[in-house]
């Protein structure tokens, strides 16, 4: 771990998530989940988009499947994303 750019997930989760193509704020990672592989390889963010005054008394919640790869950068305290429409899925669930 020594000389390396390394994050440990207990640091990150509390780092703000932020779309730098639309300027749109997704809380902070803790508040969303990490999709990993088999090989522990990061693939998608899923970004719960249901406010929390919301989801007591809605139903259904709303998810967004951002690609790993739209992770542009980690930094002190945000991670950046850019993600086009076309690259994110929409759910309800």
């Amino acid at each position: 771990m020594s000389g390396e750019n390394i994050k440990l997930l207990s640091e990150i989760e509390r780092y703000e998530l932020i779309n730098i193509n639309d300027g749109e704020k997704y809380d902070y990672l803790q508040n969303n989940d990490l999709v990993v592989d088999d090989d522990g390889k990061i693939r998608y963010l899923i970004i719960n988009t249901t406010g929390s005054k919301m989801r007591l008394f809605s139903r259904s919640r709303e998810f967004l499947e951002i690609p790993w790869e739209c992770v542009k950068k980690i930094g002190s305290r945000t991670i950046i994303l850019d993600a086009e429409d076309n690259d994110v899925k929409r759910a309800k669930l």
